[in-house]
């Protein structure tokens, strides 16, 4: 995760095993490791040993960015504003306009580690995730 610091600059604290986690493990972790890094309170084994990064551009409003590989992980996402937008909506009795939210997923990744079919299926994989999330769901 990629955490902005009072100063502006960006800091990447690594979530650890955040395999392992669920969705509110992973909201804590977030959560704490943003708070220390603000507060300048990170330990050096907390920003070492990456692999991914998620970095929320769209925290500033911006519904799109591009983001760079932090080194030596292999690949970032970020993920962009959410807004209201007017789309297509395909139904059994033809096509209709209708108001959605919708957001921009932007992946940048090593193509020496990662391939470009793999890369644009995990992105397809999240957006199906987040389009299919269900708000009652219990965490």
């Amino acid at each position: 995760m990629a955490a902005a610091l009072p100063s502006g600059n960006l800091i990447v604290p690594v979530i650890k095993n955040a395999d392992r986690m669920n969705l509110l493990g992973l909201t804590k972790t977030v959560n704490d490791l943003a708070n220390r890094a603000r507060a300048g309170k990170l330990t050096p084994d907390e920003i070492q040993g990456g692999t991914y990064t998620i970095t929320n551009v769209g925290s500033f409003g911006n519904v799109m960015g591009t983001p760079i590989i932090n080194q030596p992980q292999v690949a970032i996402m970020a993920v962009g504003a959410i807004r209201k937008k007017p789309a297509v909506i395909e139904t059994p009795f033809g096509d209709t306009l209708g108001i959605r939210h919708m957001m921009f997923l932007s992946h940048s990744y090593d193509h020496r580690v990662v391939d470009g079919a793999l890369g644009g299926s995990f992105v397809r994989r999240v957006a199906d995730y987040l389009e299919q999330f269900d708000i009652n769901r219990e965490i």
